[in-house]
């Protein structure tokens, strides 16, 4: 009876472990199926290869691996430090050493009002201290001896000290050392006050010769709604002929008489690059600067006329329309745009970079 029931375990274990054999079997999958499983981890691993590599690249640019420009060894003070500055205020007649930022406060405060918004502030805070950076890079210093850089708003760019307020302060500070870059040097900074709905080439608003920087680019401004001041969206004024000879002089472009007066070549923003005086043709940003850029306010002309003795001209916005409108940067900070949307809107493919801290 034991041995029966021997044999009988035995028999049973044996149909269980054969169970339990062609289960497993059943549950792994086959070698064919193992070698393709691997070879689509193998895979996956060399297709995303590159694009990991385009990520890291992007983090590295986006924790500031950007590539910096070089701060000018005449004002550089070290890795990360604060440049001071050599300043000739023209207002005192003397030259003045102060810290980087204090001289960005005060042409900040000297160049936007200071209870506009924010992020308009802000952006004008970035654009003034990459304005000098990039002015002692390319000249060394300023034309007044012993100095890095002037006051003197036909050298560089205005300043009013007497101006800088708690938001001129703030906007300064929350963008200490930020510059505008491209391919490693400093972006020329250019601004405005309003570019009539549409801003201009360096070509069309400064009569500027040598290659225009790729980052400059005629885009949509939204410089014209209700807040804007009239005079800042649209201008008129009368010349009388004696002073626009005298103005083609000035232009280098002499003339002893005319009797007529129209626009030359237009650029691609619809801004007048020539004008036409007589049988004589001048770049339309020259005799700006010879008829006074307060009464000739633009080169953005709706009409230019001779008058009798008068020649009457009219046009829109208010300045050389090139890089950032400032009414522009008013509008798009009151639509909740950040000082790097501005920049970003107004200098293409540009990057904003910390120079110290």
């Amino acid at each position: 009876m034991f041995a029966k029931q021997g044999r009988r375990t035995k028999t049973v274990l044996a149909i269980l472990v054969f169970l339990i054999f062609i289960s497993g079997c059943a549950a792994q999958p086959g070698p064919q199926e193992r070698e393709f499983e691997g070879d689509i981890r193998q895979q996956s691993d060399q297709q995303l290869r590159p694009d990991r590599e385009q990520d890291k690249k992007q983090a590295d640019e986006q924790g500031g691996r950007i590539k910096k420009p070089d701060i000018p060894k005449a004002i550089a003070a070290g890795k990360d430090k604060e440049p001071s500055l050599k300043v000739y205020i023209v207002q005192d007649k003397q030259v003045r050493d102060m810290p980087f930022e204090e001289y960005v406060a005060g042409v900040v405060a000297g160049e936007i009002k200071n209870d506009w918004p924010m992020e308009a502030i802000k952006a004008q805070a970035i654009i003034a201290r990459t304005f000098v950076l990039q002015f002692i890079s390319e000249k060394g210093q300023s034309k007044y001896e012993n100095a890095h850089v002037s006051t003197d708003i036909e050298e560089a760019q205005a300043w009013n000290a007497g101006a800088v307020n708690d938001s001129i302060r703030k906007a300064v500070e929350e963008t200490r050392g930020q510059v505008i870059v491209y391919q490693g040097e400093f972006a020329r900074t250019w601004f405005h006050s309003n570019a009539g709905g549409k801003t201009a080439t360096p070509k069309e608003g400064l009569n500027y010769k040598d290659e225009p920087p790729p980052y400059i680019q005629v885009v949509e401004s939204p410089d014209t709604n209700e807040a804007v001041e009239a005079d800042a969206k649209s201008w008129s004024a009368s010349f009388s002929k004696d002073k626009v000879i005298a103005a083609m002089k000035d232009a280098g472009k002499s003339v002893q008489d005319f009797s007529s007066i129209s626009i030359g070549e237009k650029g691609p923003s619809g801004r007048a690059v020539t004008i036409q005086v007589g049988d004589t043709e001048v770049s339309a940003a020259e005799l700006r600067l010879a008829l006074g850029t307060t009464e000739m306010r633009s080169t953005l002309i709706d009409k230019i006329a001779l008058e009798g003795d008068n020649v009457i001209i009219s046009g829109r916005g208010y300045g050389h329309g090139v890089g950032m409108s400032q009414w522009g940067a008013f509008n798009m900070a009151n639509n909740k745009k950040t000082a790097e949307d501005i920049i970003n809107h107004y200098f293409k493919d540009v990057d904003i970079v910390k120079m110290w801290n």
